[in-house]
């Protein structure tokens, strides 16, 4: 996974990193947002339309090895998963081919994105902490939707729908395109969430807990691949413009968890998720805000793997979330 070549973009992005750990008050060898995350292995299986729409190699085996993460929202490593803050819930997923060569989705649990750009992220930052985010919010539309719009609390990770915001491209054989939103959906295609009630009967850890306990248990824990196809027309240089709700949503494959890292703690530390492709078979759109997320991934990825370990003794809880943090962890 390279770095930027673009200085403007690799130092913006470290200005993130260090912005959004010092909101959150992150330990050392911990994610800046989604700190708190689980591992989890399996395998994808595509369909037939997936290897008509794209040559990359997941789309064409008959299945590939996965690796799943599962995170709760905020840099806050033990934040209760009944707290509000820890919505939306994130989830990553690298396509493994061997050698050290894989390709990434990653996505959160709901349908809009907060910021265009990394500058934008860090001027809506600078006006939580400046007491000015009213005027932002007033000019900003996109995000002042991202944050008011309905984070329940889902029933299981598993019982929601994800959505990777930015477009891609997938390529067929003969070079044609088709530029795809990818969505990931609960394997039944139905939500299920918590009344307010219900969660506060709920542990800080259900969410985790229960997704452990089904896979020790011997439950496969399965997801649909889907994609929202665009038509000419459709932005895919703006993460924050929706495209419109009667473009089709295809299947691509079943996602399927039966397993746990063994090394989770280590494994998690050491994992960097990658926003853009880099698989023959799907390329990045011109979306900005792709180099952005890879070099702010990367910058951080290196940062936890620097650390000489996790001090868990100060990532034991939520005390630190102050206003600007408990702001943040509302976009991102």
């Amino acid at each position: 996974m390279p770095q930027s070549q673009d200085p403007t973009i690799v130092e913006t992005g470290t200005k993130l990193v260090e912005t959004l750990k010092g909101a959150f008050h992150t330990p050392a060898g911990y994610r800046p947002v989604h700190a708190k995350g689980l591992l989890l292995t399996g395998k994808f299986t595509p369909i037939p339309l997936a290897s008509q729409l794209s040559i990359a190699p997941h789309f064409n085996n008959p299945s590939t090895p996965i690796i799943g993460r599962f995170s709760d929202n905020t840099g806050i490593p033990k934040i209760p998963d009944t707290d509000d803050n820890a919505n939306p819930a994130g989830f990553a997923l690298r396509f493994m081919y061997g050698d050290r060569k894989h390709t990434d989705i990653i996505s959160h649990a709901v349908p809009l994105f907060p910021v265009k750009t990394g500058q934008e992220m860090l001027e809506f930052l600078g006006s939580l902490g400046d007491g000015t985010i009213g005027q932002f919010l007033a000019t900003h539309e996109y995000t002042k939707k991202f944050v008011e719009y309905p984070k329940p609390h889902p029933e299981r990770f598993n019982t929601q729908k994800y959505y990777a915001l930015n477009a891609f491209k997938l390529v067929d054989g003969d070079g044609k395109i088709t530029v795809v939103r990818y969505q990931i959906h609960p394997f039944s295609g139905e939500e299920s969430f918590l009344q307010n009630e219900q969660v506060k009967s709920k542990s800080d850890n259900y969410l985790f807990d229960e997704i452990k306990d089904s896979i020790t248990g011997g439950e496969t824990v399965k997801f649909r691949l889907m994609v929202q196809v665009g038509q000419d027309g459709d932005p895919t240089n703006d993460i924050t413009i929706q495209w419109p709700d009667n473009r089709k949503i295809e299947e691509l494959g079943v996602i399927e968890f039966n397993g746990l890292s063994q090394h989770d703690e280590e494994e998690q530390k050491n994992i960097i998720f990658d926003p853009i492709p880099r698989v023959t078979g799907v390329e990045p759109s011109d979306d900005p805000l792709l180099e952005m997320r890879a070099s702010v991934y990367l910058t951080s990825g290196k940062e936890r793997r620097a650390a000489p370990h996790v001090e868990k003794e100060k990532a034991d809880g939520v005390d630190g979330l102050d206003g600007q943090a408990d702001a943040a962890a509302e976009v991102h």
